[in-house]
């Protein structure tokens, strides 16, 4: 590599781990583009796909109220957040239209 090469690597490396959303921000536990938030939201959807098999009889309106409720609060949070985090956005949304089809099986 040349010099201007390695200054530029260098540099594109010193912004992604300088970055708002990095290991070094209050963010990164939980909230990262990579964070935790987004990993157990992803198991949350999951269940919730898996629960789409499952007689409406069995379904809990009060879970699928609160699934709903924290997909579209946590949806609006990620938006919201500086820096913008649209990996858990998007989790976020399939788990609060996972809750809401849930209520729509459960009042038909």
């Amino acid at each position: 590599m040349s010099a201007g090469q390695t200054a530029v690597a260098q540099s594109a490396f010193s912004k992604f781990w300088n970055h708002p959303a990095g290991m070094y921000s209050s963010y990164a536990p939980a909230y990262s583009p990579s964070g935790m938030k987004a990993v157990h939201c992803s198991g949350i959807v999951l269940a919730g796909i898996n629960d789409l098999r499952r007689p409406v009889e069995k379904l809990s309106v009060q879970q699928q109220i609160a699934l709903a409720a924290t997909g579209v609060i946590w949806s609006r949070y990620a938006l919201v957040i500086t820096p913008v985090n649209y990996n858990l956005m998007s989790v976020n949304i399939f788990v609060g239209s996972t809750g809401l089809y849930q209520l729509y099986r459960i009042w038909e």
